[in-house]
């Protein structure tokens, strides 16, 4: 098999599993326990606490740690939303975040609170205007993802976060799928609000953190003990949290860019392929301003379900879109978003997302499998007509 789902979940590193197996083995102590046995728990904590703050730039007791992207989004929204309620209840989002916002944002609705959803244009790309055209006076959350999960394309942080310097609105971003590919840091971008989930980056499956900028008070979302400074109660998940300090450890900056650039390497070569063979295709998204291992295409005329398991049976593990919708009958609501609800892309779009592992080899035998799956797909198709 080869993998080219790393948008839904990455493999974990070697390494990774190392040093979870070694923690598992010798620190098994509480961290919160006074002993030796917490004591080692808890140096241990607080050395990877430190890895992740550096690898932002920010301040180590600004990391909670969490149990992923999921949790982070909902404490962001959710406890946001009844901090500031007072002041306004009024909240921004787009159409095309993740899941775990969009279901957040439809839960405070029934509360009470009104969401704003700015659209996306035609290359799923956010407009900073619609942003300002939606800020209000008591707007008092705007949440935008740094990068789209299916499209992977990358949103204008920065720019949001400069707009927002002189309103009392909490920013929030949704950097589940760009930390640990591009650089990712709070101070510069301007937010106050930011969540990570440490498998989108060759760490382990339920852990991630919420950064939490200074200043910024929210009511605890887990109420029991007294873990993370009181505010996320339960007993950290120590050999997974010291598993995503290691990941990250293996992607500085400069690994990060190398990454990129392979990916794009893979992704121009797979698109000079599909060209070279007369393969219709269309990119959804913004090709000047994306993430590289992420690629989503449409095939005219080709059912992306049919496209999918003739891939998978031939050894290639691709997606349809979101990890968090596969399985369900719902459409990609980032390509309705894009191209309407009746759009033909909606059910003959796929994404191949690139990672830790992949080889140009493999990208190779990957497009001639799935140039040759589409040109005997397509005379099935003719033959049908004829």
């Amino acid at each position: 098999m080869v993998y080219l789902d790393h948008a839904a979940t990455t493999p974990m590193h070697p390494d990774v599993i190392a040093e979870m197996t070694q923690v598992m083995e010798e620190t098994f102590g509480n961290p919160s326990s006074i002993h030796q046995y917490g004591r080692s728990g808890q140096t241990k904590l607080e050395n990877a606490r430190q890895t992740i703050a550096d690898s932002l730039r920010v301040k180590p007791h600004e990391i909670i740690f969490n149990s992923g992207g999921t949790e982070s989004d909902n404490t962001a929204l959710v406890e946001t939303a009844f901090a500031k309620q007072v002041q306004g209840k009024h909240i921004i989002t787009t159409a095309v975040e993740h899941p775990s916002i969009l279901n957040t944002a439809q839960y405070l609705e029934k509360l009470g609170f009104e969401v704003t959803y700015l659209p996306v244009d035609e290359n799923g790309q956010l407009d900073i205007d619609e942003v300002k055209k939606a800020l209000r006076s008591d707007t008092i959350l705007v949440s935008v993802m740094m990068a789209n999960n299916e499209t992977g394309n990358l949103f204008p942080i920065a720019e949001i976060g400069e707009l927002l310097q002189d309103h009392p609105a909490i920013f929030h971003t949704d950097a589940v799928q760009s930390y640990g590919k591009v650089a990712v840091y709070p101070e510069e971008l301007q937010v106050d609000l930011l969540s990570v989930s440490a498998h989108k980056f060759n760490g382990p499956k339920g852990v991630g953190f919420l950064y939490k900028r200074d200043g910024i008070s929210l009511p605890t979302l887990l109420h029991g003990g007294e873990q993370e400074e009181k505010r996320r109660a339960g007993t950290q998940n120590l050999p997974g949290i010291c598993g995503m300090a290691k990941a990250i450890e293996l992607l500085p900056p400069e690994t990060q860019t190398a990454n990129q650039e392979k990916y794009q390497t893979f992704a121009s070569k797979l698109l000079d392929d599909l060209t070279a063979y007369g393969i219709e295709y269309r990119l959804n998204g913004d090709p000047a301003n994306k993430l590289s291992h992420v690629l989503n295409l449409q095939f005219p005329g080709i059912s992306n379900d049919l496209l999918l398991m003739q891939l998978d049976l031939k050894g290639f593990a691709i997606s349809t879109g979101s990890a968090c919708t596969a399985g369900n009958v719902e459409p990609s609501h980032v390509l309705e978003a894009m191209y309407g609800k009746d759009a033909a892309a909606i059910d003959e779009s796929v994404r191949i997302s690139f990672g830790y592992g992949n080889t140009q080899e493999e990208i190779d035998r990957f497009a001639k499998t799935i140039i040759d799956t589409i040109q005997r797909l397509k005379q099935r198709e003719s033959s049908k007509i004829s």
